[in-house]
C-alpha cells in the first residue's frame, strides 16, 4: 500500500520511498525513512495534498509524492 491510500488520522510505518534521487534525499530530510511512523493529519478538499506528522515534524506533500512512498499500516489497540 501506499502512503496516499490512507485517511485522516490513519498511522502507518514507512517500509520503501521509491523516487528519484532529488526527492529522496528532500523526503529523508523531514525523517521520512524506512521504519519512521508517520500520521496524515490534514487532507485537502481536492485531495491534491496532505499533511502528515513524523514525530514532532508537520509535513505537506503532493498526492503523486504520497504515491512513491510504501507504508504498512499501524494498528493501534
Amino acid at each position: 500500500m501506499t502512503l496516499d491510500k490512507l485517511n485522516i488520522g490513519d498511522k502507518a510505518v514507512i517500509q520503501a520511498v521509491n523516487c528519484e534521487n532529488e526527492l529522496r534525499n528532500r523526503f529523508y530530510s523531514f525523517g521520512m525513512v524506512k521504519g519512521s511512523i508517520v500520521t496524515v493529519e490534514e487532507i485537502t478538499l481536492a485531495r491534491n495534498t496532505m499533511e502528515i506528522r513524523i514525530k514532532n515534524t508537520k509535513v505537506a506533500i503532493r498526492f503523486s509524492e504520497a504515491a512513491k512512498i510504501d507504508i504498512e499500516i499501524v494498528n493501534e489497540q
